[in-house]
């Protein structure tokens, strides 16, 4: 995998350890973007220093991970998406935008970047989950090119809305 790849009007980049304050003024710790996230509201900095250390891990394993979503001409930190391989041919994905970027079209832009990223991949299998009551990300997954397979029920605990696992909606894409 890529560790930089740029795309229309954005940057997918491997996120550093230099990007700690950034990635947690920018999204991690505000309640309004991660409240149907699947990890907490980062509460400190040490928070954003475990998901980096999280990223190298999955770095070192799959040659892959979490990328940080930067605006193409400004630099400019949007959120974060990336990949989690499952098996070594079928992976997670997902997205995470700062308010402010919400409704403009880069979480579809990201998504596709990260299509096309997998697309001499041996990955076959691409899915997404998100919480049953947030249609805005449903049409988001539907608009970058994903199917609806159904709903998993009691599937996935997110710990900013409730303590006990939550119905979640699978889509997925099939690269082949």
């Amino acid at each position: 995998m890529l560790e930089l790849y740029s795309s229309g009007r954005i940057t997918l980049r491997r996120p550093e350890p230099a990007d700690a304050q950034a990635i947690f003024d920018c999204y991690a710790s505000h309640d309004a973007v991660t409240k149907y996230l699947s990890w907490p509201t980062h509460a400190s900095l040490n928070d954003t220093h475990a998901f980096l250390k999280f990223s190298d891990a999955a770095w070192t394993t799959w040659d892959a991970g979490p990328w940080l979503v930067e605006e193409r001409e400004s630099s400019r930190l949007l959120g974060s998406t990336g990949v989690d391989f499952q098996t070594g041919t079928r992976v997670s994905t997902g997205y995470v935008l700062a308010e402010e970027f919400w409704g403009k079209g880069y979480a579809i832009e990201a998504l596709r970047a990260v299509l096309e990223l997998l697309k001499n991949s041996s990955v076959w299998r691409v899915e997404a989950l998100c919480h049953i009551d947030h249609d805005a990300s449903a049409r988001v997954l539907e608009k970058a090119g994903f199917e609806l397979e159904g709903t998993l029920r009691r599937h996935t605990i997110f710990p900013n809305l409730a303590p006990e696992p939550q119905d979640v909606k699978l889509f997925s894409r099939i690269m082949w």
